[in-house]
């Protein structure tokens, strides 16, 4: 029985011969890469209220954000014509890092950081540092997933991005137990004459130096792995050689916004990336609530954060390493995306109709645990049909305006319902909920449909842009 229980773990793990090398740099990459993020993003929202003074202020930055992401954007788009795929993430890694190493300085400053105690949101860093960690996400992030499309074929994905996802969640667990336990104990440090803010800086500066080690790891595989197995899905990679040879490569900077608004695949994506990010920023801003009235400072309410993000982990981790690859093997892609909104459904009104703060607890938890451990995987891997194009340019406007604009529109939701109160919650939550929910489901099932059929005859999703 105890062998019949390792053999079936390992075969979890199972990696082709020919895929172990790329699929154990790729792993150590997306380690480190969550493992920087995942710190930043939880002092975010910390540092943020500590220097502009209320979570009030959270959805007028994420609304401003969009607004900041126009010219990146643009910037960006220009990027990927002039550069190869691994220098680009490699770019975008060194940059933030750069970045990141700066804002651990100035948290620090007397007058511009957080050891000035007179909160107020005339204080331009606090709207400047939650604007950088706002854009890490569509190009950092992002990129790595555009990146990694761009590198695995559908059989690789189905079989490898659930053992990739699993070194991203021990990634986490890993920075948010180490910042829990920097916070938790910080009592400790101030007897040492380390004060909270030194310990921010501790943790800030950790997040910059593990994001520098991505775009090493990354130019050491692109040394070491053999260019066959970096090619990815065949029919892209010889339809992206011949645009190459006739110098029709490049698509210009609006491109991926053509290609997002003309092709219902690409635009499904967007979809559904907006179904999840519009239920998680309703979730995340109620939580915000109750991190502030929770704990006192900074510290507490960063360590209130970093709890909850490893508690996510631990439970992504559990869903990833058991669940991913063998559901996804198991049941294919199609029946895959049906399980997320279905899921998502059953904790969404199942804290609707409960309203306990334990119960947004685990509706919180869950929720993020099943997309970034399930759901994740297999919406990036309907990128990988598509042409250069759409996995980069096409992604960064869905991964910038598409999540930024969901997230404005689950914080306008949060204003208008604590204008009704607590008498109208079931109500609005339930209608928003519900509408929601039910379109996830049909376009997961289209879009399920239209990838199979692009799989099976060879197609180039976007292909006809370039005739």
């Amino acid at each position: 029985m105890r062998l019949a229980l390792v053999e079936r773990i390992k075969s979890l793990w199972q990696i082709d011969p020919e895929e172990q090398l790329k699929t154990w740099f790729l792993g150590f990459s997306f380690f480190f890469l969550i493992f920087s993020y995942t710190l930043i993003k939880e002092l975010k929202d910390s540092i943020f209220m500590a220097i502009i003074g209320t979570s009030t202020y959270v959805p007028a930055a994420k609304l401003l954000t969009i607004l900041a992401l126009i010219p990146l954007v643009f910037f960006y788009s220009k990027l990927v014509d002039n550069m190869r795929r691994y220098q680009l993430l490699c770019f975008c890694a060194t940059l933030y890092a750069v970045i990141g190493f700066l804002c651990t300085y100035l948290v620090g400053h007397d007058v511009i950081g957080l050891a000035n105690a007179d909160a107020s949101p005339s204080r331009i860093f606090g709207w400047v540092f939650y604007f950088f960690v706002e854009t890490f996400s569509p190009f950092v992030l992002s990129v790595y997933w555009a990146f990694l499309n761009s590198v695995t074929n559908p059989q690789t994905a189905k079989k490898n991005y659930g053992i990739l996802i699993s070194f991203s969640k021990i990634g986490g667990m890993a920075s948010s137990g180490i910042g829990w336990l920097l916070l938790y104990y910080s009592r400790w440090f101030h007897v040492k004459g380390v004060n909270d803010v030194a310990l921010i800086q501790i943790l800030l500066l950790l997040s910059s130096v593990t994001l520098l080690l991505v775009p090493l790891i990354i130019t050491w595989m692109m040394k070491k792995v053999p260019g066959k197995y970096l090619h990815g899905y065949e029919a892209a990679y010889q339809f992206e050689k011949q645009q190459t040879k006739e110098g029709k490569d490049q698509t210009g900077i609006l491109s991926g916004l053509v290609m997002l608004l003309k092709y219902p695949y690409t635009f499904g994506i967007f979809g559904i990336v907006l179904f999840y990010e519009v239920i998680s920023s309703v979730l995340s801003y109620q939580r915000l609530g109750m991190a502030q009235e929770a704990s006192c400072g900074v510290a507490g309410v960063s360590c209130f954060l970093l709890g909850l993000t490893f508690l996510i982990h631990c439970v992504g981790f559990i869903i990833s390493f058991f669940g991913t690859r063998t559901l996804i093997m198991t049941l294919g892609e199609r029946i895959s995306l049906l399980i997320v909104p279905i899921s998502m459904g059953i904790l969404v009104f199942y804290y609707t109709f409960s309203t306990s703060p334990i119960s947004l607890l685990i509706c919180f938890i869950v929720v993020r645990a099943i997309y970034y451990a399930f759901s994740q995987p297999i919406t990036e891997a309907l990128y990988i049909p598509t042409v250069k194009a759409v996995k980069f340019k096409s992604k960064s406007w869905i991964d910038t305006f598409g999540r930024k604009m969901a997230k404005g529109v689950g914080s306008v939701f949060n204003g208008i319902s604590s204008v009704f109160g607590a008498a109208w919650f079931q109500v609005i939550h339930t209608g928003l909920f519900g509408v929601i929910i039910l379109l996830w489901v049909v376009v997961a099932y289209l879009l399920g449909k239209r990838y199979h059929e692009a799989i099976k005859n060879q197609e180039v999703i976007g292909s006809e842009e370039y005739e």
